[in-house]
């Protein structure tokens, strides 16, 4: 039994004090929001006792799905690094982007500077590697493979977008895995459904597709703030595609209060069984 935590979007704070110059761009609006909203809704008291249950439930491994920050300011970088520290270190940890993290392009390289040790693939050195995906991490039966939805996108877009060149990638993976006969999940920020034009992965329609061929035992995304159980067809029956809270977000409010997802991975090759067990933060 290989037991995982997922969590996702924790959007920390507080929020670093911009300079004018940092806010003469699409920060602008998001800096706009945060102040109007977002500050309230997603509080670090809650992601601490979020990060506390994690740490109690002792389990395997650790699965983060994006958008650890807001805007892109070079100090949410540090900050989050920071955070990824106290989850865990980075051979138990797992990290893919969200569309927050890579919010501008002149912010990419913050995100290899400061979390790659959290994405490399087993076997990668920590000064190797670059901005590459897929990933892939072997635990146990388990692999986990983190793929890369995010990219930077004008005003009001939170759109993301694989691109045929990792779908490929991901698919030569997941075939030589599932060759191997180990239970493989696929952690990405987007889902692989489509959630209307401001938000969706362009092409989930392609990556979809993929699946439907080549298989996996289950998806888990981030994004939508919400803690969703829904399915995509695979080669040989139906793939549970798992999403989560943010983990930060407060009760009450007009959406979903914190929590995280206990993944349990049980069978063995060709009868893998995935379960999910939400764990709200109380």
């Amino acid at each position: 039994m290989f037991r995982l935590a997922h969590l996702s979007d924790p959007h920390i704070g507080p929020l670093p004090a911009p300079t004018w110059r940092e806010l003469m761009n699409k920060r602008l609006t998001g800096y706009l929001n945060w102040r109007r909203g977002r500050a309230h809704h997603h509080r670090m008291d809650v992601l601490d006792r979020l990060i506390a249950d994690i740490v109690q439930a002792d389990v395997d491994h650790v699965a983060v799905t994006g958008d650890l920050v807001n805007l892109g300011l070079p100090d949410e970088y540090k900050a989050a690094r920071t955070l990824l520290w106290r989850i865990g270190p980075p051979e138990r940890v797992s990290f893919v982007p969200g569309n927050h993290d890579a919010y501008m392009r002149q912010t990419v390289p913050q995100i290899v500077l400061q979390w790659r040790p959290w994405f490399l693939s087993d076997g990668v050195a920590e000064d190797e590697g670059g901005y590459a995906f897929p990933f892939t991490r072997v635990r146990g039966q388990v692999a986990l493979v983190g793929v890369n939805s995010s990219v930077p996108t004008a005003p009001f877009l939170a759109t993301g977008f694989l691109g045929s060149r990792q779908i490929a990638a991901l698919a030569d993976e997941l075939q030589m895995l599932g060759e191997q006969g180990l239970a493989r999940l696929v952690l990405i920020h987007h889902p692989p459904f489509d959630i209307g034009p401001q938000k969706r992965l362009g092409d989930h329609r392609e990556l979809a597709a993929m699946l439907a061929k080549v298989g996996c035992e289950a998806i888990l995304h981030g994004h939508t703030h919400k803690g969703t159980l829904k399915q995509l067809k695979g080669p040989s029956g139906l793939i549970p595609v798992i999403g989560v809270p943010s983990a930060s977000a407060a009760h009450g409010g007009r959406h979903e209060g914190a929590a995280w997802n206990l993944v349990t991975v049980t069978g063995e090759p060709g009868a893998w069984q995935v379960a999910v067990e939400r764990r709200p933060v109380t």
